[in-house]
């Protein structure tokens, strides 16, 4: 668990966000990045105009 980020998206707007998203199928590697993690990263992205690279450790890998 990480500290949160003020651009983190609230639980209302991931309810509302989440079905948006694709689920996963039975085809293919199992999904092992937290979406909503991945919509944080580009939030805070977004907000902070750093670079892809550039964004924090404890967001997920930004080469995977």
């Amino acid at each position: 668990m990480r500290r949160p980020y003020p651009s983190d998206l609230s639980d209302a707007r991931w309810k509302y966000i989440e079905p948006l998203l694709q689920t996963e199928t039975s085809r293919g590697r199992k999904r092992s990045t937290n979406l909503r993690e991945v919509v944080n990263a580009i939030n805070y992205r977004w907000n902070t105009g750093c670079t892809w690279r550039m964004l924090p450790h404890d967001f997920p890998a930004w080469e995977v």
